[in-house]
């Protein structure tokens, strides 16, 4: 119990402290927590959660990646950018699902479990959109803004709305 405490505080001060970085230094901490991040990727003010399970370890990100401000990633699944991969300003990936304490009275229907979200090379998602845990986001695919992603999006596939169809 106390280990768990003392890795959560640890987490959540290496979270303030990345908070705060410019978006060099941010890069370079990460790498140093055991994120996979390749050069040329530009990250900027984004929020990590759930750091306290796994660390920084689930996290890759590859060359030239851009990720926008106020992104939010979920670090309890995997999650993984492909080259080339664009996250702009608010997106939300979740990669896992917990409704609550242990006693919690859903938690017999809706257990904890967790998943990954991974992005192929070259696909943007756009502002505010939400992506849920173990989704795949196809080769030079765009995602609405404002689109919340439940399902596998195909290669070189535009979807929009709520949930996220196919446009084109």
């Amino acid at each position: 119990m106390i280990s768990k405490a003392i890795k959560f505080f640890w987490f959540s001060f290496m979270e303030t402290l990345l908070h705060w970085s410019l978006p060099p230094v941010r890069v370079w901490l990460l790498r140093l927590l055991g994120a996979t991040i390749g050069k040329g990727t530009i990250i900027l003010n984004c929020m990590f959660y759930n750091a306290y399970h796994y660390g920084f370890s689930k996290l890759t990100v590859g060359d030239n990646c851009f990720i926008g401000d106020e992104v939010m990633i979920d670090l309890r699944g995997e999650t993984v950018l492909e080259d080339y991969v664009t996250l702009s300003n608010r997106v939300s990936m979740v990669t896992h699902m917990n409704v609550g304490y242990i006693h919690h009275p859903l938690q017999k229907k809706f257990p904890t479990s967790e998943s990954f979200i991974h992005f192929h090379y070259g696909c943007f998602v756009g502002t505010g959109a939400i992506l849920l845990p173990g989704v795949i986001i196809g080769e030079q695919s765009v995602v609405g803004a404002g689109a919340v992603v439940t399902k596998n999006v195909s290669a070189k596939t535009i979807v929009v709305g709520v949930p996220a169809k196919v446009m084109k």
